[in-house]
């Protein structure tokens, strides 16, 4: 048990201290990153994050980011769900070959994908805009979405279907009234791993998305890495970077507790 309680500790230390003195530098100046790099800054410099903020575009790579994950993440969700519920409750023919086709796009590389997906996207006009990288994060991260929910939907007792279709419900209300609210645990969880993953994408937007106004943050931060590293404006990068994690680190901070229900939830049944 004592090792165990070390090996998290150290573990813990590993993770946390590295976000710690960036947050640190991101409040000095750039003298006090290389002078002082373990120490406290003299006086705070909020003026790094506005400088990132303003300057660098780091709000506008931002708002980019925001309405493409935000879209990808409500378009996989919806399909997700629908299609993991139909897989799951409904017997038909092609049912299990259209699920392991759909479990196979897991385990095909990206990358792989990237010349054909480019020259797919660029045919239908979508290349460099919203919707295009929308529908494209949309499909990358559907397979998992209808993995993880299958599960879920198979596990819902059958009984309370059946009671709703004998109250008259249609199966568009009992997926949409009944069955969704109670898989709301699995839910949760898939869309808070969606949201983590479509955040931190980088090679999609990067092939798929060449207009320098609609950037997201990965794409934003790369650039900021090569410009403010030319200008030797370390504290600038170093606000830039806590400016795009504190999104991902505060949806785990409100959500590790629905995370967890949901992992569980899926593990006991």
């Amino acid at each position: 048990m004592r090792v165990k309680h070390a090996f998290l500790t150290l573990w813990a230390a590993l993770v946390t201290l590295p976000l710690l003195w960036a947050l640190m530098s991101s409040f000095k100046t750039d003298a006090e990153i290389f002078d002082s790099p373990w120490t406290p800054p003299a006086s705070p410099r909020f003026d790094n994050w506005s400088r990132a903020w303003e300057q660098a575009s780091i709000g506008q790579y931002l708002f980019n980011t925001l309405i493409v994950v935000g879209g990808a993440l409500a378009l996989t969700m919806l399909l997700g769900a629908l299609t993991a519920y139909c897989l799951a409750r409904y017997e038909f023919p092609g049912n299990r070959f259209l699920y392991y086709t759909l479990i196979a796009g897991m385990l095909f590389p990206v990358f792989l994908a990237l010349v054909p997906l480019f020259f797919v996207v660029d045919n239908l006009g979508m290349l460099g805009t919203y919707h295009g990288l929308i529908l494209v994060y949309a499909a990358y991260a559907l397979p998992f979405t209808v993995f993880f929910l299958h599960g879920f939907f198979r596990s819902l007792p059958g009984a309370v279907a059946e009671a709703a279709f004998i109250d008259g419900a249609s199966h568009a209300g009992v997926f949409f009234r009944v069955m969704l609210p109670m898989a709301r645990p699995g839910m949760v969880s898939v869309g808070i791993f969606n949201f983590l993953g479509l955040w931190n994408q980088y090679l999609l937007p990067k092939v798929l998305n060449p207009d320098p106004d609609h950037y997201v943050l990965a794409q934003g931060l790369a650039e900021l890495a090569v410009s403010q590293g030319y200008r030797s404006d370390w504290s600038g990068l170093f606000a830039g970077l806590i400016i795009a994690i504190l999104p991902v680190l505060l949806a785990y901070v409100f959500f590790q507790r629905q995370i967890r229900a949901g992992l569980t939830s899926g593990a006991l049944k």
